[in-house]
């Protein structure tokens, strides 16, 4: 069908309700608009749903999560995975509650039991979850830290991380073979929980995260120390951190934790912020006014579903608060738990770090430093969180520290996705030695640059939105890729990676050889002078990132 006869199907089958017919009856006059809701349907990428709210094919509306969920119930069917059961979280946003209830009971009408939280939690505390309970899946209603017209639909497979191949592919099969709305079954609440099959996670889990959360920390007598000096400055962003952070500090013993009132509340709104993502300085405006009334240390932001950190923190010569980047903070704690777990007779010898393409280059000196292997993978914390499952089941490496550039690291293998809470806790950690130590988070980080060398990066996105958005990022990565450029500025192109294609090509010689990854449409040119420079569109929104 095009995208008219779909608008015509939505407003006329009785399978749609009447707020939905209202909402299209609204747009009848609008070709534009019909189109872009009704030109395809809602992507189910290799991670799962994202999108904008409304009414459509192309937006996420109960209709589109329930056909979603019918094609993930499917594939738990084929994998006997009914007992085993669905762990299903959600965070702050618009509709989150409603698509977490329409996903569990999508799956009890298909004889699939489902774990509910009753109320917001992190989605690293799914990832968790899922292997607690013994979960075949997982789901996360969330779009991180996207606007807050956008909601998304996360999917976990048992090992606790973001689906791999060939699980993604295979999920990705089934809901394709979901063509009819009609096919998509559902039932009533009450008796998906008089039959067991729609249960309530207990707050058990919660106790039992929080522990494994505090296994992480390594000098708990230094926290002590400096518990009374030591000020905190957090922003949840009205998103699911709130809870879990303040409680995680508190049960460390830090007495000075100061939230930014504005945005302690959860609100799909996000009223105070046009874009909740603490890589954007402006999400930071309340908590640096904050930060100066108290005169903080140290100053943090979570996204919405609390997988990502930002941080500031005061630079002493200044007196100005200082922006880290996602490399800067993750590496911090990486420098900190490795130097400090050496010291304390705890680092494996047959430990790993595990990055991806596009982080710091500063992981190699560090690695080598301390012995650990340095493993690159995907961008994409799911490549980290595949690489622990190895480990286990192929008994090689023990995993010690992972992170991506985009404000996500992991410390510990509690979860199997970057968390935000534990990279608050450890980040806590490191500004309370640091503050024994009569230093900031800034000195420590011109420290380990001083020892490792000074690590240079920059992020240009453009973003470019709807259908000719897509086309137009299509045509910027075919143009690269057909055209490939022979510098950048005055540094010379050595060699071109093109992971579509699965080929790096050295540009003297013109030799070629396997990129040794995953197919995956990047672009990444070595260039002359220890540089590199990346080119890829975002799997979860109408961007491409430099």
């Amino acid at each position: 069908m095009n995208y008219m006869e779909n608008y015509k199907l939505w407003c006329e089958d009785s399978y749609f309700d009447e707020a939905t017919k209202a909402e299209l009856a609204a747009i009848k006059e609008d070709d534009n608009e019909i189109k872009e809701r009704f030109y395809k349907e809602l992507e189910f990428g290799t991670g799962g749903l994202r999108g904008v709210l409304g009414a459509g094919t192309n937006r996420m509306n109960i209709y589109t999560v329930r056909k979603a969920t019918q094609g993930l119930a499917n594939y738990v069917k084929i994998a006997k995975g009914e007992e085993k059961g669905v762990a299903i979280a959600y965070d702050s946003r618009r509709m989150s509650t409603e698509f977490a209830d329409e996903a569990a009971l999508c799956l009890n009408a298909n004889g699939i039991k489902a774990y509910v939280f009753p109320s917001l939690r992190p989605t690293p505390e799914l990832s968790f979850v899922v292997r607690e309970l013994g979960c075949i899946a997982g789901i996360v209603i969330t779009a991180s830290h996207n606007p807050p017209e956008y909601n998304g639909y996360k999917v976990y497979w048992e090992d606790g991380a973001q689906i791999t191949p060939p699980h993604d592919k295979n999920i990705l099969a089934e809901v394709a073979k979901v063509t009819d709305y009609h096919q998509v079954l559902t039932m009533d609440k009450d008796a998906a929980v008089a039959q067991g099959l729609y249960n309530v996670i207990g707050s058990d889990v919660d106790d039992k995260y929080m522990e494994a959360l505090k296994k992480q920390i390594i000098h708990p007598e230094i926290i002590k120390e400096v518990a009374k000096d030591i000020k905190i400055v957090y922003t949840p962003l009205h998103g699911t951190g709130n809870v879990p952070v303040q409680r995680v500090l508190k049960e460390l013993g830090f007495e000075h934790v100061y939230v930014v009132p504005e945005q302690e509340q959860p609100d799909g709104n996000f009223p105070t912020v046009s874009y909740p993502n603490p890589e954007d300085p402006k999400a930071f405006a309340l908590a640096l006014d904050l930060a100066k009334k108290v005169d903080a240390d140290i100053v943090l932001a979570t996204d919405p579903d609390a997988d990502r950190l930002g941080v500031y923190a005061k630079d002493t010569k200044t007196g100005d608060y200082v922006s880290f980047t996602g490399n800067m903070s993750g590496m911090l704690i990486c420098e900190y738990i490795m130097r400090e777990r050496k010291a304390m007779g705890t680092l494996p010898a047959n430990g790993a770090l595990v990055t991806t393409i596009v982080t710091t280059n500063m992981t190699f000196p560090i690695a080598e430093d301390y012995n650990m292997k340095l493993i690159e993978v995907l961008t994409g914390f799911k490549f980290i969180g595949e690489q622990i499952k190895w480990f286990e089941e192929q008994n090689t490496y023990e995993y010690v520290f992972g992170l991506e550039e985009s404000y996500g690291c992991l410390a510990g293998t509690h979860s199997r996705d970057k968390d935000a809470c534990v990279a608050v806790m450890m980040l806590c950690e490191v500004a309370a030695w640091c503050k024994k130590n009569n230093m900031t988070l800034w000195d420590q980080m011109i420290n380990v640059y001083e020892k490792y060398g000074y690590f240079k990066e920059g992020l240009q996105t453009i973003t470019l939105k709807g259908i000719d958005g897509a086309e137009q990022i299509q045509a910027i990565m075919e143009k690269l890729r057909n055209n490939p450029p022979k510098k950048f500025g005055d540094l010379d192109v050595l060699a071109v990676r093109d992971y579509a294609k699965d080929v790096r090509t050295d540009c003297k010689t013109g030799a070629t050889s396997s990129t040794e990854l995953p197919k995956s449409n990047v672009l990444y040119w070595e260039l002359s002078n220890n540089s590199w420079c990346c080119a890829r569109p975002s799997g979860t929104e109408p961007k491409i990132k430099f």
